[in-house]
């Protein structure tokens, strides 16, 4: 699969995710098989760019391309600017976010929120086109199915989207009125494919490998995106591209591999955000690794209390170890939250 002159190695991407997708979770995954990542979204406004918090979401120091940075806003000359400024700093690809249902960029008619306002939208679609072309950087689009289910418009915005030059679309299978509640649909997925001849990405309850090959053969994409399931099992990737390449299922890592990549991650982290802000934003990371483990719970709980980033990382080495000590690898994963409900089956049948 490819994005303008990029070659991607598999179709198992990694979702953005604001306060997740930073340059060392975006390393990781690819590190353990996405085949790419895009960062969590940025913004356009010009106040803002040259912020700490913006400046480190945008930090791609040492990270394997292509270098793809989403942004977002509301302001189609300001969207472009915005664009332009990425690319001086080292993206490739610009991704445009009109799939983000936070209350708190929708309130300002940014994200998902443009979906109702369609001539809005695409003139924020041409004017980024307009000014990434020049520069030879291809421009991807990550949208919902629309802003309630009474207005799912993805299918009409897609195709204008790829007539005025997208080269890639991504869906997600709920509207902005759902959030995260209830499942993923994904027969608007299957009608925007269908539609379109550029690549589409299927996003949405992907968090398994089994799910993964169901959602691909339902709807024809090109590629999934992996979002809160990759959170403290960045892992998942390697074993959804297994699964797609040979039919069969990864054992669960070895605990003492998850040590070493925790320690890793959060010595990156750490160096990325400094000791104040590296010891607060990285106990989410934590808690996600250990949610599922015997005493989790209790470590999390622990975890919050710890002031430092070395007292953090110290006892995160000594769970493991003390884990390690009962079990070889972590444990079978529960059946998924999002798992294939016989609904979702005949969904998925009558797509096939």
């Amino acid at each position: 699969m490819n994005i303008g002159p990029y070659v991607l190695p598999n179709t198992c991407f990694v979702a953005p995710m604001a306060g997740v997708t930073d340059r060392p979770f975006r390393q990781l995954c690819k590190r353990l098989g996405a085949g790419y990542a895009v960062s969590e979204m940025v913004t356009s406004r010009p106040d803002l760019m040259r912020s700490l918090k913006t400046s480190q979401r945008a930090n791609h120091d040492g990270e394997p391309g292509p270098i793809a940075v989403q942004i977002a806003g509301t302001d189609a000359p300001m969207m472009a600017d915005a664009a332009r400024y990425n690319i001086d700093r080292g993206a490739q690809i610009i991704d445009i976010n009109m799939g983000c249902p936070a209350k708190k960029v929708c309130n300002k008619w940014a994200g998902s929120a443009l979906m109702q306002d369609e001539v809005l939208a695409l003139d924020i679609v041409s004017a980024v086109v307009q000014a990434c072309a020049p520069l030879g950087v291809p421009v991807t689009l990550k949208m919902r199915t629309g802003w309630c289910h009474t207005a799912k418009n993805a299918v009409q915005l897609a195709r204008a989207a790829e007539s005025a030059g997208v080269q890639m679309v991504t869906v997600h299978g709920r509207t902005r009125e759902q959030g995260y509640r209830g499942q993923a649909e994904y027969d608007t997925i299957a009608a925007v494919k269908a539609a379109l001849r550029i690549p589409v990405v299927a996003n949405g309850d992907i968090d398994s490998p089994g799910k993964a090959r169901a959602v691909l053969a339902a709807t024809g994409v090109d590629a999934v995106m992996v979002g809160r399931a990759a959170q403290g099992r960045p892992w998942i990737f390697r074993e959804i591209v297994h699964f797609l390449a040979t039919g069969e299922q990864l054992a669960p890592p070895l605990v003492a591999e998850v040590k070493q990549l925790l320690l890793a991650h959060l010595q990156d982290h750490y160096s990325l955000y400094g000791e104040f802000i590296g010891v607060l934003s990285a106990r989410k990371h934590i808690g996600w690794y250990v949610r599922a483990l015997p005493g989790g719970e209790a470590f999390r709980d622990l975890i919050n209390t710890l002031p430092d980033c070395r007292t953090q990382w110290a006892a995160v080495a000594d769970f493991f170890d003390e884990l390690n000590a009962r079990m070889d690898r972590l444990p079978q994963p529960m059946r998924p939250t999002h798992h294939l409900d016989s609904d979702l089956n005949k969904n998925m049948e009558t797509l096939q």
